[in-house]
């Protein structure tokens, strides 16, 4: 069987990054990228996404990518994945597996494959459901909203409040 691997929160300023990993146990209808799927429909396939699989939801906090790096968070997370779903075939989105053999790497995998999809939704929900608890600690940033991207409304939020602990340091505002 195939298990599809994706990541959500890469390019956010703020909050953990989760890296989600699926294996469908029988085929799921209306699955492609997380991004081009609405909230309440990405809401319903979490739903029948885990109800009808095999999955790994894992999150690196915003101190340990300030800590690690980025690419070391993503390298830690598919080794753990490789490991638990060890002796099965990984395609993961993108165009490197940050060298951890045993997983595939393909771009555009979450438009394409539906394990990948699928774990598109699971790593973007989880994201989200993170992101809008936070923002009640820090209702200031609005991250129920942007969920810690670097919008202009984000931006001048850390302008005017400074950032919070929740904010990655080592990640530059432009």
């Amino acid at each position: 069987m195939l298990v599809g691997i994706d990541e959500a929160g890469r390019g956010a300023l703020a909050g953990p990054l989760f890296i989600a990993a699926c294996e469908l146990l029988r085929p799921l209808d209306e699955l492609k990228d997380s991004k081009k799927l609405n909230e309440k429909k990405r809401e319903k396939l979490y739903k029948e996404i885990i109800s009808n699989s095999n999955y790994l939801i894992l999150a690196f906090s915003n101190a340990q990518i300030d800590t690690l790096g980025l690419s070391k968070c993503l390298q830690k997370g598919l080794e753990i994945i490789h490991l638990h779903f060890e002796n099965k075939r990984k395609i993961f989105d993108g165009n490197t597996n940050y060298g951890v053999l045993g997983i595939e790497n393909l771009i555009k995998a979450d438009n394409l494959i539906a394990e990948v999809s699928a774990a598109s939704i699971l790593a973007k929900v989880s994201r989200d459901k993170a992101m809008e608890f936070l923002a009640l600690k820090y209702p200031q940033y609005g991250f129920e909203i942007h969920k810690a991207y670097g919008t202009k409304t984000h931006k001048e939020s850390i302008v005017k409040y400074g950032t919070c602990e929740l904010h990655r340091l080592s990640f530059k505002l432009i």
